[in-house]
């Protein structure tokens, strides 16, 4: 081991037995904290009502606002003061769907499993209609087709591999996973050569023009392959939430086999005809966005303007009823101030749960909240609550149970949060890793040099079955796992109300600071 590996390894540890001694933690209320959160959970009951009851919650949506009343009367039921839908700033257009339906109707009738893509427009009536094949290659590939869309029902692209299913869609991370997890990144990130930026820019630019075009010749709708198998449909968006924005062709995604079926026939040169029902709605009565916040005050006369928060987002996709994203997120955060107040306590700092619009548009909500109340980005202004936040604890990627938690860089951190999980050790949690992960609504804490954190969660079957697609529902979640998440969550935020000092910081210059849209 060389001498400058070995001068850095010994002042980890000496650091790390330095805040061991300093952290003051309160084993007999994490105790309790446990026995609440393990044994007298009621985190799936929360679930089932955001999910059953009031889910799906597309943002801007009428479904968003009622299930937003109702999560501000839970938590007043709960307990906690000033709870609030509170306007983050103006989002735009609503969009609901009211009424579905697709099928195939020769050479044989098909039910479809399809959706509609959110914010794209209804039909009138029912239409029925040929079925057009078009796997447009070049521009030139368009000329064809000039002249013969005009009411017709358009296949966007050709025939799709669908492999076989040989593994199971659930994972749990390995020791080996998390030993990885834990290691330093090694550097770039999402870095594209010239040639693959040139493609992306060409294939982005051909999308644009078959638009165009298929809306000029009058096509009546467009349907597209999911990229998900065994009837999962992965759907998001296909038009804008934004006011006075373009309106496209209405367009639906269909499960992939069923989309190769007709593929397959059409190639054949036999008729393919379909029928199908969209009754779609654009809500502008409110173009206000919403995010829900609630508060425990803080107890220390000195530090009870400090605030720790918790949360994830309230907003889901509209193909299922958003239990994994993120319906958990919003469960967790619910059930960690019930636990926090069956238990009675008193923090010195104040708990903020706050619940996220519109994160799956761009962590709108969050950043909105946070230009308001912490940072304006736009205008390098520093707020006066930016230094009264001691930390912002997020849950935003699936139902599988907190493995650790990314410091986000945060070097002083690290042993802190390592001594804050010892006691859930036994329950799986002991990772705590320097690496940034991104897409969730702690970047936009952490993009304005505040303690912004997302926990390290098992993958379970997110990314595989339920993230965005029909089968993001209520019994694809794990309730063992958001049962240990919730308590952990509660322990985080305790611990952080508790401690003599905020949370420390990283390094943070206001003036270097570019806005910019996060990746999704």
């Amino acid at each position: 081991m060389n001498r400058k590996l070995l001068t850095m390894l010994l002042i980890f540890l000496t650091l790390t037995l330095a805040v061991s001694a300093q952290e003051k933690i309160d084993y007999q209320m994490i105790q309790r904290i446990r026995q609440e959160g393990l044994q007298n959970s009621k985190v799936m009951e929360l679930m089932s009502y955001l999910c059953d009851i009031y889910g799906p919650r597309l943002a801007a949506s009428q479904q968003f606002r009622d299930a937003g009343k109702w999560a501000v009367g839970k938590l007043t039921e709960f307990g906690l003061e000033k709870a609030a839908m509170e306007s983050w700033g103006t989002l735009g257009r609503g969009w609901e769907l009211k009424k579905f339906y697709a099928a195939m109707t020769s050479p044989q009738y098909m039910p479809l499993i399809a959706y509609p893509k959110a914010w794209t427009p209804g039909l009138e009536g029912i239409l029925k209609g040929n079925v057009v094949l078009m796997d447009i290659k070049t521009e030139a590939d368009l000329d064809a087709f000039k002249g013969k869309l005009k009411g017709a029902i358009v296949l966007s692209r050709g025939e799709q591999p669908v492999a076989l299913a040989m593994e199971a869609d659930g994972k749990r991370y390995s020791d080996g996973d998390l030993k990885n997890i834990q290691l330093a990144q090694d550097g770039g990130g999402r870095n594209f050569d010239p040639a693959q930026r040139e493609a992306m820019r060409l294939q982005r630019e051909m999308q644009t023009k078959i638009a165009k075009f298929l809306k000029d010749e009058g096509a009546a709708v467009v349907l597209e392959p999911s990229r998900g198998t065994d009837g999962t449909v992965f759907v998001q968006g296909g038009g804008s939430y934004r006011k006075n924005s373009e309106m496209p062709l209405p367009s639906v995604v269909v499960s992939v086999e069923q989309y190769n079926r007709m593929v397959r026939i059409a190639q054949k040169n036999v008729p393919v005809t379909m029928e199908m029902e969209i009754q779609a709605n654009f809500v502008d009565t409110d173009s206000l966005g919403y995010n829900i916040i609630a508060e425990i005050p803080g107890t220390d006369k000195k530090l009870k303007d400090e605030v720790v928060m918790l949360g994830g987002h309230f907003d889901t996709w509209h193909a299922g009823t958003g239990g994994t994203d993120n319906s958990a997120g919003t469960a967790v955060a619910l059930e960690a101030v019930r636990i926090l107040k069956a238990l009675n306590i008193k923090p010195r700092r104040t708990i903020r749960i706050a619940l996220w619009d519109a994160e799956e548009e761009g962590l709108i909500g969050s950043r909105g909240y946070v230009k308001n109340h912490f940072f304006d980005a736009e205008k390098k202004e520093i707020k006066p609550e930016y230094n009264k936040l001691a930390a912002y604890f997020n849950y935003d990627n699936g139902s599988g149970k907190i493995r650790g938690i990314y410091a986000q860089g945060n070097i002083s951190i690290v042993p802190i949060f390592e001594e804050w999980l010892k006691p859930f050790n036994d329950l799986g949690a002991a990772t705590v890793t320097l690496r940034n992960t991104g897409s969730t609504d702690h970047a936009s804490f952490d993009a304005a040099g505040l303690p912004g954190f997302q926990f390290i969660q098992d993958p379970l079957e997110y990314m595989a079955r339920t993230h965005h697609s029909n089968m993001d529902v209520y019994d694809h979640a794990s309730k063992a796992d958001l049962t240990q998440s919730a308590t952990i969550m509660a322990a985080f935020v305790y611990n952080a109300a508790m401690r003599d000092e905020k949370l420390p910081r990283k390094y943070f210059d206001p003036n270097a600071v570019q806005q910019r849209r996060p990746r999704f």
